[in-house]
C-alpha cells in the first residue's frame, strides 16, 4: 500500500492543472492563428467581390496576399484613388464598409448561438465559436475605434468616399464595440469558464489572458515594445494594451461576481 502525502497530492494536481492550462493556451493559440488566416483571406475577397458585383474590379479573386500570421501585405487590389478620380466615391466606401458588416453580423450571430443553450454540452464546438468570434471582433476593433481617424484604409475609405467627418462613425462604431465587449467578457467569458474550463483555474486564466490580448489586437499591443512612444501607432498600441489589462484585473477567476455567474451557468446547463 503506497501513502501519498497531502503535500505531495497537491503539488501533483497542482502540477497537472497548470499543465493544462499550457496545453490548452497552446490549442487556444493555434484555434486563433489558423482562424485569423482564414478571415484575412475573407475579408479581403470581400472587398474584392464587392467591387467586381460593382464593375470595379475585373477579377474578383484577384487579391494581393500577404503573411496570414501578422497580417502584412494584403491587399483587396481594389484601386480607390482611380474611383475617387472618376467621382465614384460611394461605391469605395461600399466596397470599403463590405467586410465590417460581415464581421459584425457574424459576431452578433455568434454571440447569440454562444449563449444560447444549443453549444452548453459541447466543449470543443464552443471553443471553436468562440474563437472565431474573438478573431472578427479584433477585426472589428482593429478599425473601430483603434483606427477611427485614419486618413486610409477601411475606415478612412468609408469616410473619404461618403465626404464624413470621422465623428460619425466613431461614436456609433465605439458605442456597438463596448457592447460587444461587455457582452463578450461579462456574459460569455463566465459560460467558457464552465464549459471548457470545467474545474481548471490555469485553463481559466488561459482563456482570459488571450481572449483579451487577441481581441485588442496583438499586434498594435507589440507595438509599444517595438517602436518608440513618438512613433506612429505607438498610441494605438497603448490604448490596447490598457483595455487588454483593465478587463484582465475586471475578469480574473475567482472574483465574486464571476463565480455567481459561474454558478447560473452550471445551474442551466447541469455542470
Amino acid at each position: 500500500m503506497i501513502i501519498v502525502s497531502p503535500l505531495v497530492t497537491v503539488s501533483v494536481y497542482g502540477q497537472r492543472g497548470l499543465r493544462e492550462g499550457i496545453v490548452y493556451a497552446m490549442i487556444a493559440a493555434a484555434t486563433y492563428f489558423f482562424f485569423q488566416s482564414v478571415i484575412v483571406v475573407i475579408h479581403e475577397h470581400i472587398h474584392s467581390t464587392t467591387a467586381f458585383l460593382l464593375g470595379r474590379m475585373q477579377d474578383p479573386l484577384a487579391i494581393v496576399w500577404g503573411n496570414p500570421l501578422t497580417l502584412d501585405g494584403w491587399d483587396e487590389g481594389v484601386s480607390y484613388s482611380a474611383l475617387y478620380t472618376a467621382g465614384l466615391g460611394t461605391n469605395a466606401a461600399i466596397i470599403a464598409v463590405m467586410p465590417l458588416l460581415f464581421h459584425a453580423v457574424v459576431v452578433t450571430a455568434g454571440m447569440y448561438l454562444l449563449l444560447s443553450p444549443a453549444l452548453a454540452n459541447n466543449k470543443w464546438s464552443f471553443h471553436l465559436f468562440f474563437w472565431f468570434i474573438i478573431v472578427n471582433l479584433m477585426e472589428l476593433i482593429a478599425y473601430m475605434p483603434l483606427r477611427a481617424f485614419a486618413g486610409n484604409g477601411d475606415i478612412g475609405n468609408i469616410n473619404h468616399g461618403l465626404g464624413l467627418s470621422p465623428w460619425v462613425l466613431f461614436f456609433p462604431g465605439t458605442l456597438l464595440i463596448l457592447i460587444f465587449l461587455r457582452c463578450l467578457f461579462f456574459r460569455i467569458l463566465p459560460r467558457a469558464n464552465v464549459i471548457i474550463a470545467g474545474d481548471s483555474q490555469p485553463v481559466r486564466y488561459a482563456i482570459l489572458f488571450l481572449a483579451a490580448f487577441f481581441v485588442f489586437d496583438w499586434r498594435s499591443i507589440f507595438r509599444i515594445l517595438l517602436l518608440p512612444p513618438s512613433s506612429a501607432g505607438w498610441e494605438i498600441g497603448a490604448i490596447g494594451l490598457i483595455a487588454c489589462t483593465v478587463v484582465i484585473v475586471l475578469c480574473r477567476p475567482g472574483l465574486a461576481w464571476v463565480r455567481r455567474a459561474e454558478k447560473l451557468v452550471q445551474g442551466k446547463t447541469g455542470s
